[in-house]
């Protein structure tokens, strides 16, 4: 159903969240075992905490920054990349602070979140690669705290990819969510908007979601990289 859907769409845009990055092997922070489960978020990973926990936030995001080193986009990541070159997909929108998907060498992509490869600082807003992070490097040249350029607890998500996220899930007549629980506000409105607008809806995801109820088609219980390996091998043997 869904390979004949890829085939007919016009606009497909896919939603990823953190079932797409688990399979890279990060951790899932909501999930019963995640990180959010062992640390406070709203103590360490906030606004608050970079102005009165520095050393704990440092700590925290340097860890979470050394994870990535130790992991890589997936089957699945480079497979969303090369439906984009081909024009299979038109756009992503991720809740993912990875930036898996530009690695992979997707382009039109919607970062919620923001991304942990890249790092600010806090006063000047000039950009360094994370690098700084691993190498305990937190001071900009202008003397401001460098901080990660992901959204923090407490902070607004950007007006930019906000704005992109809508438009595109309003032009999709396919919106295909993977890896996504539709727990969190505002990302679980987007395929609500797809739907308004006449979308196909289908929802990949290991566990059931509340969203489901919406959907046109629900896949649960398989790997993601697996399943859209079947449906790149189904879209090359047309």
């Amino acid at each position: 159903m869904l390979l004949d859907k890829l085939k007919e769409s016009n606009y497909t845009v896919v939603l990823t969240g953190a079932g797409m990055s688990t399979e890279s092997g990060l951790p899932d922070f909501r999930s019963s075992d995640g990180l959010w489960e062992k640390e406070d978020p709203s103590r360490i990973a906030s606004t608050d905490a970079l102005n009165r926990n520095i050393e704990k936030f440092f700590e925290f995001y340097r860890h979470r920054v050394l994870g990535l080193q130790d992991c890589k986009p997936h089957t699945g990541h480079r497979i969303l990349a090369k439906w984009e070159k081909e024009g299979v997909i038109n756009s992503i929108i991720t809740q993912n602070v990875d930036g898996f998907h530009a690695e992979a060498g997707s382009r039109n992509v919607a970062e919620l979140h923001g991304t942990l490869q890249k790092v600010h600082c806090h006063m000047c807003g000039k950009e360094y690669d994370n690098d700084k992070y691993v190498n305990e490097q937190y001071q900009c040249e202008c003397g401001g705290k460098l901080r990660p350029s992901v959204v923090l607890f407490g902070e607004m998500l950007p007006e930019e990819a906000l704005l992109m996220a809508a438009e595109e899930s309003e032009k999709a007549d396919l919106f295909i969510v993977l890896g996504s629980s539709l727990t969190v506000t505002p990302a679980n409105q987007f395929p609500l908007i797809a739907k308004q607008n006449g979308a196909y809806l289908a929802i990949i995801n290991m566990e059931p979601t509340e969203l489901d109820i919406y959907a046109d088609e629900t896949i649960h219980h398989r790997k993601i990289g697996e399943l859209l390996k079947e449906l790149d091998e189904g879209l090359a043997a047309q």
